[in-house]
This record gives C-alpha cells, structure tokens and sequence, in this order.
C-alpha cells in the first residue's frame, strides 16, 4: 500500500482550490442603502406623552389597545403611529390589533409574560422616582432554584430575592416572605412586572422596610384554573410549600426560624393561596396577607368552610396574628366582597388591617399592596 497516496491527493485538491475563481466580496456592514431605519416604539417624550409605532405597509387596519382601543395612522412608508398621554408615572402595558389580530410591539423587548406573552410594557419615570422604579440606593439579588416538587413529581423554578445586606452582612440572617402570583403568571412575575425587589431595594434603603429574603414559587399545578384555585390545587400547593420549599429555603440561604420570620401573601390567585394556608398554619406564619383574592370575593365564600373553627377563637387568632392584611383595588369587581369578608372579621372580633388603592384588578395595585404590606412585615419582631 503507497502510504504517500493520501498526500498526493490532499496536494491535488489545494491546487484544484487555489485554480478556482474566488466569489466577489458584496457585504456591506452598514446594511446598504436600502436598508430600513430602526423604528423606536415605544417612545416616552418629556412631557410624558408616549408614541406608538408599527411598520406595517399591507395592513388596512392598526389599533392600539392602551386604556381602551385608539386607531393608529399610516404614513406614506406604512409606518402606523398614535400618540397618548400626558400620563402619570406609572408602567403600563398595550399591544397593538393589526386587521383584527392582537401582537405584541415587535420593536420593544420589554414584555408582560407569565404562562404566555401578554402585553407589551412601557414605563414612565417619574420625578422623583416612582417607589417601584430603579432608584440610585443598595441593591439586592435575584437568584433561580430548580427542585424536584415532590407531591407533583415534577421539575419546578422558583425565584428568590435577597437584600443587599445579604452580601454586606455575611454572619447576619433575615426573616423571609413568601409571594405568591395571580393566574396567568408564574414563578417571575413578581420580579418582572411587580418589581418586588427594586420595591423592597427602596423601601429598605429608606429604613422603612426590614431587609428579608422574599421566595416566589410557581403557584400553578398544571396551568388550568383548577391547579392554582380549587381546594385540592391549594391543599398540593400547600404541600409543596411544607414539603420542598420551606425546608429547601432553610437549608441553602441564611434564614431566621420560627413563625414571627415567616410572612405569606399574594395576589389574585395567589391571594386566596396565601389566606387559606397562611391562617390553616399559624403555627408556621405569623404575618399573612393577600391582595385582591377572587376566592375570598366571591359571593359563595364561606370562610368557616375553607377554615374551620377560626371564626371560633378569636383571642387565640389575635393572640398568633402579627398581621392580617387585606387589599384590593377600589375599582376592582371583587372589591365588595373584600368588604364583606372584613365585616366577618370584624363580626367575629379577628384583627385586620384594610388597605384599599385606587385601581382594577392590574399590578399597579399590586405594586402599591405589595409596599405596604412590606412596610409592616416583620417590624414588631425586629426593632
């Protein structure tokens, strides 16, 4: 055999390359001169009206669906723009219906997301900045652990913020808050959209907040409504908590034990989460919450039934509560059955604190609950 063959033809094809013409280089970085201007949607002007824009030359029809619908206008490069405000600082969400489709503002990477991409969001600062908008304080951190559920038997995320006292004060441990979402949303929401933890980053950079850890878990079994609301969906959720979750925060970050450094609470979905689990185990929260419930609100709602006895020992509920907080949107469907819930409580002599703010059932309100009710969270236990 002529070890040299293989050699020979490995010569022969760098020649046969080196005799082949070389394609002409056409690239241009800058993209030519036919290539499309980015287009800047949304964009927030100083006097904090906010443009919209869309490119979409075939469409016959564009609205923006901002608080309300508003037809948008095409110019001659099938660019759609409508202008809205002046608004108040806040974070809004919008989406555009292109020829009776719904979609998302292809030019901004900033989404409401949860179970499936909702909205798209803009945010209009404020000055002084708003308390749920990035502000020059201490921050803290947001970490992503993975663990086996074991009564789903089943990968699960859940979020944790830590203040940034975690990382200066290495020998120091904090009470912890669990915070649960609404339907529709999961494990990241509380971060993305409710801005738990520049809310808390504020809050305790003003000393107004005692700096804890806050767990946000997956508050859904299987995506349908029944895994997040139904008594069985809140008894597995509640198993996960005890089983995997609570055990598995103690052992991987600097925790403080016992009831008075335990907090519970929620929004919507996660509301009535919080309540039923928070007040069946006393004897592991002392500070329990929710924020526009649907299953407190609703006009079938016996407490006596989802909680058994508890109207029936008032002393022994006021003498274990820290806090019993209560909030919804003034505007919000469910508002008079959170009233109705708070007579019950009143009636039966358990304490409460009632925190309405204006609003629907949308995260502003929850932004606004979320803040109040860090400002009274552990504040008796740690002064």
């Amino acid at each position: 055999m002529n070890k040299l063959a293989p050699v020979a033809v490995a010569a022969v094809c760098v020649l046969a390359a080196q005799e082949s013409p070389r394609p002409k280089n056409t690239y241009h970085s800058s993209g030519g001169a036919s290539a499309q201007p980015r287009l800047v949607s949304p964009e927030v002007n100083p006097d904090r009206t906010i443009a919209f824009r869309l490119r979409a030359p075939q469409a016959a029809q564009v609205t923006l669906l901002f608080s309300g619908s508003k037809p948008m206008t095409k110019d001659s490069a099938g660019v759609w723009t409508a202008t809205v405000g002046p608004l108040e600082p806040e974070i809004y969400q919008y989406n555009f219906v292109v020829d009776g489709v719904r979609i998302l503002d292809p030019s901004n990477p900033n989404l409401k997301n949860g179970r499936a991409l909702d909205a798209s969001i803009v945010e209009v600062p404020g000055s002084p900045p708003r308390f749920d908008e990035l502000q020059p304080v201490p921050h803290g951190a947001l970490g992503i652990r993975s663990y086996i559920s074991t009564p789903l038997k089943k990968p699960r995320k859940l979020y944790v913020y830590t203040p940034p006292q975690y990382d200066s004060e290495p020998s120091r441990r904090f009470p912890v808050l669990y915070l649960r979402h609404g339907s529709g949303d999961n494990e990241e929401n509380w971060s993305t959209t409710g801005r738990a933890g520049v809310i808390l980053d504020n809050l305790i950079a003003q000393h107004k907040a005692v700096p804890m850890i806050i767990v946000m878990p997956n508050g859904d079994t299987d995506g349908t409504w029944a895994g997040g609301s139904s008594p069985e969906g809140i008894e597995m959720l509640g198993k996960e908590l005890f089983t995997d979750i609570i055990p598995m925060i103690a052992r991987t970050y600097r925790v403080m034990p016992g009831r008075e450094n335990r907090a519970i609470t929620g929004l919507s979905m996660g509301g009535g989460q919080a309540f039923t689990i928070g007040l069946k185990h006393l004897d592991l929260f002392a500070w329990v919450g929710e924020f526009s419930s649907g299953l407190v609100s609703d006009t079938d709602f016996k407490l006596e039934k989802h909680l058994p006895g508890f109207l029936d020992r008032p002393s022994e509920v006021n003498q274990k509560l820290r806090l019993l907080f209560l909030s919804c949107g003034t505007d919000d469907p469910r508002y008079p059955g959170q009233l109705d819930l708070a007579d019950t409580l009143k009636q039966h002599g358990i304490k409460y604190v009632w925190y309405p703010t204006p609003g629907v059932h949308e995260w502003k309100v929850w932004r606004h609950a979320l803040a109040e009710f860090a400002q009274k969270v552990f504040q008796e236990a740690h002064r």
